[in-house]
């Protein structure tokens, strides 16, 4: 697309919803959710627990289906794409899951190398077990983590806090222009959950890279993000920068936790 104005080119935002809605039998995990994200931008997704924040991060990376509204990531729905097209778009994002999503008795550098999965075919990939490919990149993702001297150790055997960096720098060797974290620190200790924060803000802060980031522990999303959206019962709630949020904004968001 074509900025008239300028002449120059004006690429879609990543992530652009329109009344978006996920409905599971008679449950309403997400409502009427428009929300667009710019490139470049540090989003967080904070609520409390069933506010839909999983389910949002589903939809940005097209595992998840719509059930209402539309969605469109860099310019296109999903729902509308074939197969080798929805991997393309989704090969341009990097997930880091909740529970690490890493094969614990392989070695580092095999999980560091699924990142490259959306771009090898299956006798590459199957190879590469066998002799590891791409050793610089990923031995230079991890270096960019600080856990460079991992690269042959057995993954279930590095701690909780060394196993999130490897999911990290596995996102790092696919190279995406998008990072999204379902709560990445939720099993960490707290200096462990700060160097992890520390890391997504700083990588994507370097790299340009658009980062959507769901984060229990509130003071994260004020002190790395640039921008929070507040969920509860599947709707948006605000959507503001995190100089504009105040403790009542906070308690009246949380307050449904209690029952209040």
């Amino acid at each position: 697309m074509t900025d008239l104005g300028s002449g120059r080119r004006v690429d879609p935002p990543p992530f652009r919803l329109r009344s978006a809605g996920v409905r599971f039998a008679d449950l309403h995990a997400l409502r009427e959710i428009d929300l667009t994200v710019a490139h470049g931008e540090r989003v967080a997704l904070i609520g409390p627990s069933g506010a839909g924040k999983s389910t949002l991060i589903h939809l940005l990376n097209a595992t998840q289906r719509p059930t209402s509204g539309t969605v469109e990531i860099f310019g296109t729905a999903p729902t509308e794409q074939r197969q080798r097209a929805l991997r393309t778009i989704q090969g341009r994002i990097g997930t880091i899951h909740q529970g690490f999503d890493l094969i614990g008795p392989l070695r580092v550098i095999h999980n560091v190398n699924a990142g490259h999965l959306s771009r090898w075919g299956i006798a590459r990939a199957a190879y590469s077990l066998v002799s590891p490919l791409e050793l610089p990149a990923a031995r230079h993702a991890l270096e960019r983590v600080g856990i460079g001297d991992k690269i042959f150790e057995r993954t279930d055997r590095l701690s909780g806090g060394q196993q999130q960096r490897v999911a990290l720098a596995r996102v790092l060797a696919q190279d995406p222009e998008v990072i999204l974290a379902d709560e990445p620190i939720s099993n960490l200790d707290p200096v462990r959950s700060r160097e992890i924060m520390d890391l997504l803000r700083d990588l994507s802060t370097s790299d340009g890279r658009t980062l959507v980031v769901s984060v229990h522990d509130y003071s994260y999303a004020l002190s790395h993000c640039t921008r929070v959206v507040g969920l509860r019962d599947g709707t948006v709630r605000f959507d503001r920068n995190p100089e504009e949020i105040d403790r009542a904004t906070i308690d009246r968001l949380y307050a449904m936790e209690s029952g209040e």
